[in-house]
């Protein structure tokens, strides 16, 4: 059976999912199921960056692998956006006001 994906004309089964995620002081992990595996900056997702080691490992899945979810940081990251290499939005709009060009509406 196939299931109704986020986003039309995919189902959850076409979508990148996550299998593994983890972290050490500066680079968040992210293993796909299809064997890919990449590595960001921490510092591009802010409350990830602020957070302890124990609370960066405290995460679960969103559904079937399609996200992550850090229940005591309030941060949720897409199985997508994490294989696209996409900072978070609040790293995007602290670089546009240390560089001081205007945020962008979200």
């Amino acid at each position: 059976m196939r299931t109704k994906s986020s986003k039309p004309g995919m189902s959850f089964s076409d979508e990148p999912r996550l299998t593994r995620v983890r972290s050490n002081a500066s680079t968040l992990i992210a293993d796909f199921e299809d064997g890919r595996s990449v590595h960001l900056p921490l510092v591009w997702y802010p409350r990830l960056f602020r957070a302890t080691q124990a609370q960066r490992d405290h995460w679960e899945f969103i559904g079937p692998g399609i996200g992550v979810h850090w229940p005591k940081l309030d941060e949720d990251l897409s199985a997508d956006g994490l294989l696209a290499g996409r900072p978070s939005v609040e790293f995007i709009k602290q670089q546009r006001r240390r560089s001081g060009k205007p945020a962008l509406a979200a």
